[in-house]
């Protein structure tokens, strides 16, 4: 009876391995994921603030020019 018994306690903790195993496994795999989709997103967002400074740029420049076009036309005070 002793002997069934450990062995039924070994065959459960060889089961427990297995699934903890696999769900380290899993784990892994989904931390691989998240870091590479992370990474387009880090990717991304350096794109957006790229192309935020340069229509920072241009706004601030198109600023100046009806500045100046208001001015030549006496439309405000200098």
């Amino acid at each position: 009876m002793t002997e069934s018994i450990e062995n039924l306690t070994l065959e459960l903790l060889r089961g427990l391995r297995n699934d903890v195993q696999t769900l380290r496994g899993e784990v892994r795999e989904g931390f691989a994921e998240l870091r590479t989709r992370l990474g387009h997103v880090e990717t991304e967002l350096g794109h957006v603030h790229s192309v935020l400074a340069e229509q920072s740029v241009r706004i601030d420049r198109l600023t100046a020019r009806i500045e100046r076009v208001e001015t030549r036309l006496d439309l405000v005070t200098p």
